[in-house]
């Protein structure tokens, strides 16, 4: 089979598209012939050698998400058989052989049914960015049906996944994006006002939609830049759930007295094996039944991973970038 191998940390150079021996599944595993591979940020994170939640042995195979076609199962799996369309959502599970390849093994509990409405492209999409936006909502910051929601950066892969889910849940959603397209999406997405953040004041616009209260819930992906103005808009007790930051920032602790705010941090890399399964199941129920759809942005053959680590850290991507094996 082929697929892509990193035999040393570095820049997206390292990514060679060769021959790989096929991975063979063991007990409680299962070996999906991938249609899609998804690609997140962390992704690249792990491919320079810094990222501290991991740092696989070299050579390595990248990638957690992927959809495809079960192939063969190992000895005591009986959720999935071979022929099933599936999605793969292996990030945190120790089994994964790595998305980015014709074939994968994941640990059986990480793969599960891909509903017949939707694409392998869409179901390459779900892994890291549904149950980010699931852990994100429901697990952290405990949302409530009613409650109003800010996603503030709604139209990446996290970002649309958790406006949809938010949406689904009865919560009024805010969300933000950077360009009209992008705003169309979150629109669509289920979000009852969409916000330039882009524009300057546009934090001003959130207080007079919520007629001065803020909303309860914050979910961030840039807190290095917004931290500290998030507080600023946030309701009296009303949570923050950090999902990316790619810096450091100047911080005024008094914000979060003023508002009694609490401000959460979210790895996925931390979830127990029971809430990675309670969020898994929780995004296979929404996808079995309409509410979340998964969005993808831009598709590339697989041998060009590389540029596909370029594409997922730029400014302004719209939904799930995705790989395509030949």
């Amino acid at each position: 089979m082929y697929g892509i191998q990193a035999s040393e940390f570095g820049s997206e150079d390292v990514l060679a598209y060769t021959e790989l021996a096929a991975p063979q599944p063991r007990a409680g595993q299962a070996r999906v012939r991938m249609h899609a591979a998804g690609v997140n940020p962390a992704d690249t994170y792990i491919r320079s050698g810094t990222y501290e939640f991991f740092r696989p042995d070299l050579p390595y195979t990248p990638g957690f998400d992927g959809a495809g076609v079960v192939d063969q199962v190992g000895a005591g799996v009986d959720t999935v058989k071979p022929g099933d369309r599936v999605f793969v959502a292996a990030l945190g599970t120790p089994g994964c052989t790595g998305t980015y390849a014709e074939l994968a093994v994941a640990d059986a509990a990480a793969v599960r049914p891909l509903p017949s409405s939707l694409s392998f492209a869409q179901g390459a999409a779900i892994g890291v960015p549904c149950v980010t936006a699931w852990r994100a909502l429901f697990q952290r910051a405990r949302l409530q049906p009613g409650e109003t929601v800010f996603i503030h950066g709604a139209s990446g892969g996290v970002g649309l996944h958790a406006t949809q889910l938010a949406h689904a849940a009865g919560a009024v959603v805010i969300g933000s994006a950077s360009t009209p397209a992008g705003a169309d999406l979150v629109r669509t997405a289920g979000a009852a006002h969409v916000l330039d953040h882009g524009s300057a004041g546009y934090l001003d616009e959130l207080t007079r939609i919520t007629d001065g209260r803020g909303p309860s819930v914050i979910i961030e992906m840039a807190a290095h830049l917004n931290l500290e103005r998030d507080l600023t808009v946030l309701a009296t007790a009303g949570r923050v759930v950090i999902v990316g930051s790619r810096g450091s920032l100047d911080f005024t602790p008094r914000l979060a007295m003023v508002k009694e705010a609490t401000i959460l941090g979210l790895a996925l890399w931390n979830a127990t094996p029971a809430e990675t399964a309670d969020a898994l199941t929780g995004v296979a129920a929404r996808l079995h039944e309409g509410s979340l759809v998964p969005v993808v942005g831009n598709t590339l053959p697989l041998r060009e991973a590389a540029a596909a680590h370029r594409q997922v850290l730029e400014h302004g991507t719209r939904g799930k970038l995705v790989l395509i094996p030949e």
